[in-house]
């Protein structure tokens, strides 16, 4: 994950004036679910500054997405643009009709319900001041985003988070054994996030952890082994805290 860095950069106008600017990249990256495929539709991205009426970013590449493929602390760039100064007070990810889900080798769409057509609203309490260079990552929570109706369709309910630079903090470790299929939780009282280790090697990683103490808990996809709990794993801005290997017994 890359840190904030900062660079002088001021746009004139025709007047000789001076407009401020600041630049964002903002990434989409994914939290867990065990699904072989999350195709998501993503048509735009609006971004509200206290005071002022919404600006629409244009992806780099408009369309679809397979979250499944940005997990432990991988992502992809979804916009980098130039945005006039100012604080955040809302994003918005404005989804199209095309999302879906792979399980099992079938497709199932994901219908969107009415009260999320108009976009997916974020909270982000970010401050852009002139010149700077800035980055925010879109969390799409994949496990609590889809809903499996009683008729057998699936319902897309988006959950997510967003964060930048400054909740920059990480867990990372490995899980063993490799067939466990295990999620890996953070907690900090209310605000929980996750990763499923890697079937490969084992690596997890969870990014964007605000600094304080939390515990980890490693829930295995079997129930031939037993939960695992580790408290007051502290994590600090820009740090990587390195649990090493668990291993995870019957």
């Amino acid at each position: 994950m890359a840190a904030t860095t900062f660079y002088s950069c001021k746009k004139k106008d025709d007047n000789n004036n001076t407009t401020a600017t600041s630049t964002v990249s903002m990434h989409l990256t994914d939290d867990p679910a065990n699904y072989e495929h999350l195709y998501l539709d993503i048509k735009s991205v609006e971004v509200t500054m206290s005071g002022s009426s919404a600006i629409t970013l244009v992806p780099l590449r408009a369309g679809i997405y397979d979250l499944l493929k940005f997990r432990n602390g991988l992502d992809t760039l979804l916009v980098r643009t130039t945005v006039p100064t100012g604080t955040v007070s809302q994003i918005r990810l404005i989804l199209g009709d095309n999302s879906s889900i792979v399980e099992g080798g079938v497709v199932y769409p994901l219908s969107t319900p009415s009260a999320q057509e108009s976009g997916v609203k974020l909270n982000l309490n970010q401050t852009f001041t002139a010149g700077g260079a800035y980055d925010i990552w879109i969390d799409f929570d994949a496990a609590k985003s889809i809903l499996k109706t009683g008729n057998g369709k699936y319902k897309l309910k988006p959950v997510i988070r967003a964060y930048s630079s400054v909740t920059l903090g990480r867990i990372k470790g490995y899980v063993l054994p490799l067939n466990a299929l295990a999620t890996v939780y953070a907690v900090n009282g209310t605000d929980t996030a996750a990763a499923i280790a890697d079937p490969i090697d084992g690596f997890f990683s969870i990014n964007g952890l605000t600094a304080a103490d939390y515990t980890l808990l490693v829930l295995p996809g079997t129930p031939l082994l037993q939960v695992y709990s580790q408290s007051t794993v502290h994590v600090a801005y820009g740090v990587e805290a390195n649990v090493g290997t668990i291993t995870l017994h019957p």
